[in-house]
């Protein structure tokens, strides 16, 4: 079984950062890639980043400039840097990843989430 789980989340006022955490672990053979994604109230959950296990990334168009997605390949973590927070950013963020865990079989998992609240 693989677990992700999120750290990082708060109460940040407009313009201010976070830092997101995101580590995998269990029996882990192989990672596809890892990203974010966020859901807010009364909204369905969309992407924010993703990277791939060769560093690619994708960027949703609300985060571009303002978020980067990076990785830590040796602690199968991924992070998300947070700028120039907006209060639309609110929302509980998950992380997500597809592994090759013991089995050899592909799956993807989701972290519990990480509430990020932003507001004056």
């Amino acid at each position: 079984q693989v677990q992700l789980v999120e750290s990082g989340g708060g109460f940040v006022q407009p313009g201010g950062s976070l830092r997101l955490s995101c580590a995998a672990s269990g029996s882990i053979i192989s990672i596809n890639y890892m990203g974010w994604y966020r859901q807010a109230p009364g909204k369905e959950r969309e992407l924010v980043a993703t990277i791939t296990s060769g560093g690619s990334t994708n960027y949703a168009d609300p985060v571009k400039g303002r978020f980067t997605i990076s990785k830590d390949n040796t602690k199968n973590t991924v992070y998300l840097q947070m700028n120039s927070l907006k209060p639309e950013d609110t929302a509980v963020y998950y992380c997500n990843a597809e592994v090759m865990s013991a089995g050899g079989y592909w799956n993807k998992y989701w972290g519990q989430g990480t509430l990020v609240t932003v507001s004056s």
